[in-house]
């Protein structure tokens, strides 16, 4: 079963300086409320990690981060940023069990294809303390497929993501929030952010 997609890590791997460079200097609109409702100095895992920005931030305000990125290149882009190592992870090589306070992932696990989502979202779960947070955005749309980049996509419908994660674990509580943006490849698209605490 396809945990990752090959193409999709590739682009990533080829445009790591461009991709960290691009896109707004502001934080989501995901990821304070998130931080909100962790206790001081939490540890959390970001999944994804990117050029380091949001790790950058949570790090700002007290947080113990573990950044990760599942591609080489863009974890170096990270570290460049940070000052410091960033784990190499793909998401199918998580195996924490109970480790962490929150999990973090914008825009990250949306290139799982979807055969494989259930599967890495269980892995989340085991990563969370009981009681942990986990928070993640993911791109909505009709149907799983490709943008004009090549990458990947999920595309759940809010419905769906629902099924996935009460698929995947037990969760105490379960929000979502629509909007609409921009992405990397200058297109407007519809997202979601599902935000779940893992049950005691």
């Amino acid at each position: 079963m396809a945990e990752f997609d090959p193409a999709t890590l590739a682009f990533y791997a080829s445009e790591a300086p461009n991709y960290a460079a691009s896109g707004p200097g502001g934080i989501g609109r995901h990821l304070d409320p998130f931080l909100e409702r962790l206790a001081p100095g939490a540890l959390v895992l970001e999944l994804g990690c990117g050029s380091g920005r949001d790790a950058a931030h949570m790090e700002a305000l007290g947080f113990s981060v573990e950044p990760s990125d599942g591609v080489p290149e863009m974890a170096a882009q990270a570290e460049t940023r940070l000052g410091r190592p960033v784990r190499v992870m793909r998401f199918d090589e998580l195996d924490a069990v109970e480790a962490y306070d929150g999990v973090v992932a914008a825009y990250s696990l949306l290139h799982v294809p979807r055969a494989g989502l259930v599967g890495i979202l269980e892995r989340v779960w085991r990563a969370l303390k009981p009681g942990g947070w986990h928070v993640a955005t993911y791109k909505t749309a009709g149907g799983e497929g490709r943008d004009r980049l090549g990458r990947y996509y999920n595309y759940p419908s809010e419905a769906e993501l629902r099924g996935f994660y009460a698929e995947a674990g037990d969760w105490a509580e379960v929000e979502t929030e629509t909007g609409e943006g921009r992405g990397y490849e200058g297109g407007e698209s519809r997202f979601v952010i599902i935000t779940l605490r893992k049950s005691f």
